[in-house]
């Protein structure tokens, strides 16, 4: 399966990643970027973001009682991009303490709804070839230009200092000095860039967007916050204070309400494929012919009263073992399936479970006059997104 994407190189340079790739450049580099998710590394990449939570629970003690709401996506954008700087660039973003950080402005200037990037998708995904004629007109230079020379200075501080570090650059690095390990791609400074590219942007957003959606349900939902929180500080008491990679896996609750989230709340609401060849379904005359292009209705499927009975309901007991073993394994798709799903999950997984641990421990959340209540979803937003932002009270609690 291909995602059906057309790329345009020399318009959109930054999109010859991972996620769009057609298969014969996805394949190889899929293969050789994969080892940077595997648990190992991932052990190796977990100091970087526990410092990077030391830096969200300042932040918090800053801003708790002091009466104002929070905007709790807002925050858990900077923390993202704090975690995404250190473990992909090896670079101090200091999202939270600056609001004017260049990381975080360029977070925000990806996901704004704006002209250029709306007409440039919409031509991409249904009149590709007309790119030609007006994509230079629908360039994000600024964007493009940043994250090329970011990703060509780093690469370069490395090589004449000799450093070394278990992150994406790293990897790239690797891969720039071993060509002949991906087969006959030409791995150019705008290809290499790509995948840190798409890397920083999955990684915040994703991120970003399921903690705020979880913190917004649990501000409404204080019994499930509590059980969480107490979930919370037996772990950290059984370390002495102290939070580590293997605790993140044995936090069962925190996986029901991280799962329980991104099923209420999906961060891409459809799925796109398109057929490499024929596919006739088992027991049917049912075929889907080479070349068409399938959407899959993440959403549909995961708020489907059918499989998910009260959908509109939050309960993180719909992720208990036997209950999620009793569905079909496609009714839950937060990441994607198959060959291309998300290479970034098991990431995605631990940089959320951290912020909510660090956010939880010692603080409450609780909704407040700017919180929007019932759900009404940012109609010109690129991804689900609540209307005016996830704003809540944010109050310190007793150890």
């Amino acid at each position: 399966m291909d995602r059906g994407f057309v790329v345009n190189e020399k318009i959109e340079p930054l999109a010859q990643h991972l996620f769009i790739l057609e298969s014969e450049r996805w394949r190889p580099l899929r293969s050789k970027l994969s080892p940077i998710f595997t648990s190992g590394k991932l052990k190796e990449m977990f100091p970087l973001v526990v410092e990077c939570a030391g830096n969200l629970e300042k932040f918090l003690d800053r801003v708790a009682n002091n009466g104002e709401p929070v905007e709790c996506r807002e925050m858990a954008a900077k923390f993202t991009t704090d975690v995404i700087g250190s473990c992909a660039f090896g670079i101090s973003m200091n999202a939270l303490e600056d609001d004017d950080s260049e990381f975080r402005r360029m977070g925000r200037q990806l996901f704004m709804p704006t002209f250029k990037p709306i007409i440039r998708n919409i031509i991409r995904q249904f009149a590709p070839s007309l790119l030609n004629v007006f994509g230079r007109f629908l360039q994000s230079t600024e964007i493009d230009n940043f994250f090329i020379s970011l990703v060509h200075d780093t690469m370069e501080y490395r090589e004449n200092n000799n450093v070394n570090r278990p992150d994406m650059i790293n990897m790239l690095m690797e891969l720039r000095k071993h060509p002949d390990k991906v087969n006959s791609i030409e791995l150019t400074d705008t290809l290499l860039a790509a995948q840190a590219f798409v890397f920083f942007v999955a990684g915040f957003e994703t991120s970003s967007s399921t903690m705020g959606h979880a913190l917004y349900e649990l501000a409404q939902h204080q019994d499930v916050q509590d059980k969480l929180r107490q979930e919370i500080r037996d772990t950290y008491k059984k370390n002495g204070g102290t939070l580590t990679y293997a605790d993140i896996k044995e936090m069962k609750y925190m996986d029901k309400v991280f799962k329980e989230t991104l099923r209420k709340y999906p961060i891409l609401t459809m799925l796109n494929r398109q057929a490499m060849e024929n596919y006739t379904f088992k027991g049917t005359k049912i075929t889907i012919p080479k070349g068409m292009k399938i959407w899959v209705p993440v959403y549909g499927i995961q708020t489907d009263p059918d499989i998910y009975p009260e959908p509109e309901k939050f309960d993180p007991e719909r992720f208990e073992d036997d209950a999620a073993a009793a569905r079909h394994p496609m009714s839950f798709l937060p990441f994607g399936d198959g060959p291309r799903n998300c290479i970034g999950a098991r990431f995605a997984h631990i940089q959320s479970k951290v912020g909510l641990a660090t956010i939880l421990r010692n603080h409450k959340v609780d909704v407040c006059e700017k919180t929007t209540i019932p759900y009404e979803p940012d109609k010109r937003a690129f991804l689900l997104s609540l209307k005016g932002g996830v704003n809540l009270r944010i109050s310190k609690v007793q150890s």
